[in-house]
């Protein structure tokens, strides 16, 4: 399977890697780094917590993501009682069904994967989980293997994986607090980096499973969805740095605050026990943050092996000299490693991107870059382990391989991108 040799390939590497350089090198502390190293100790070279304090920080991260859940699931729970989960499958059906044929229409997981893709499009991630893994269980019921990963479950995840975003808020926040000169610069280069890796996911996976998308009702809701977009652009472009921070906080969260009320009021004309049956999905949502726990653990796990062990200095090392060698600009090198590290492990891309903006400056080509490539798409291996672990999933088929190669069309774009708007 696809996801158990990519594990064993992180860890194989990752050890290969370190017994080199202790051997030719003379390196003898790294092996306790892997271990037991941990990122804010002054002597860590690499500041990458090892193996066991990683351990730690996935169950950590499971623990603080059981409330969450337990809210959000609390709530879909009043909603699909009520009768709103089909209610918005029904709006969004004709697209969706075309491009999900094997989900029937008004099927509840058509409602909960626009309100993930939603949470998505405003950067809300601690909605968005909720959201996609409740989309994942209502797909799984329709999956007639239980331990195979189904059609509409895999172009769900590579369109979530994209991580289509409209107002990359936490990277302007991050560049703002570094003191740029123009903070929002990279909004609309984010926005087309974003944009294309979605595109890029959809194509893939429905060549792959045979999915016509000239057909009228997708191409409408394609270019409708991109109207709409171009257009919030084209007014967020027009607003300062604090205006769509602003804007951004009342579009986002009053959003939520507004679904709240709405499934409120919903269920009240509906006349169901409100709160009994928030406490039903509420209780769900905490069996679902602690069943993924042994997937988050053992992805991240192998992660830390392959940054603690110096493999990411040893690609970016390798890239970089390969580059000048052909006399080609190498300035997008040094910003590489956020796109490298993405798909790997969302808070240290996040990491590797303040930190380029640390070294080169937050208006420089690398740092610029590096804000972009963190904006384009989500963390692939982490949407992997958390969502496929959700529902048991062990055969992910290629649903790996389509996301990466999303991630690559991400990458791709971002520099031409950087390039197009900041290269001169």
């Amino acid at each position: 399977m696809a996801l158990s040799r990519i594990w064993s390939a992180f860890i194989i590497v990752a050890i290969g890697v370190a017994l080199f350089k202790c051997v030719y090198f003379g390196n003898t502390d790294i092996f306790s780094w892997m271990v037991i190293g941990k990122a804010d100790d002054a002597a860590n070279p690499l500041k990458v917590d090892g193996v066991i304090p990683t351990c730690k920080s996935a169950v950590d991260l499971c623990i603080n993501l059981v409330g969450v859940m337990a809210l959000f699931m609390g709530f879909m729970s009043i909603a699909d009682q009520a009768g709103g989960i089909r209610f918005l499958s029904k709006i969004i059906g004709p697209f969706f069904t075309k491009l999900f044929p094997d989900v029937p229409k008004g099927h509840p997981s058509l409602g909960y994967m626009m309100m993930n893709f939603s949470a998505n499009l405003l950067g809300l991630d601690n909605a968005a989980t909720p959201f996609g893994i409740k989309t994942m269980e209502s797909l799984q019921e329709l999956n007639k293997d239980k331990t195979t990963a189904s059609n509409a479950q895999i172009m769900f995840l590579c369109l979530h994986a994209a991580g289509l975003t409209l107002i990359p808020v936490s990277i302007i926040a991050a560049r703002s607090s570094m003191k740029s000169v123009n903070p929002t610069d990279i909004f609309v280069p984010c926005m087309i980096a974003t944009f294309v890796a979605t595109l890029a996911a959809m194509l893939i996976v429905a060549f792959k499973q045979k999915i016509n998308l000239l057909q009228p009702i997708i191409l409408s809701w394609i270019l409708g969805l991109s109207a709409v977009i171009a257009s919030l652009v084209v007014y967020l472009t027009s607003l300062s740095v604090k205006g769509v921070q602003s804007f951004s906080n009342v579009l986002s969260n009053g959003l939520i605050l507004f679904i709240f009320l709405l499934i409120i009021v919903a269920a009240l004309y509906k006349k169901i026990n409100i709160f009994d049956a928030f406490v039903a999905g509420a209780k769900g949502g905490f069996e679902t943050a602690i069943k993924i726990i042994p997937y988050l653990v053992g992805m991240l796990v192998a992660i830390s092996l392959l940054r603690s062990s110096g493999t990411f200095e040893v690609i970016i090392a390798g890239m970089k000299n390969l580059f000048a060698l052909f006399g080609a600009d190498t300035r997008f090198v040094d910003g590489i490693p956020t796109a490298l590290i993405k798909p790997l492990s969302g808070g240290g891309a996040r990491g590797m991107m303040i930190d380029t903006m640390k070294t080169y400056g937050p208006d420089s080509f690398s740092g610029r870059l590096a804000c972009i490539l963190q904006g384009s798409s989500d963390t692939t291996f982490y949407v992997v382990s958390v969502y496929f672990g959700a529902v048991s999933i062990k055969n992910t088929r290629y649903s790996i391989g389509a996301m990466l190669l999303a991630d690559l069309v991400g990458i791709i774009t971002s520099i031409l991108v950087c390039y197009l708007f900041f290269g001169r």
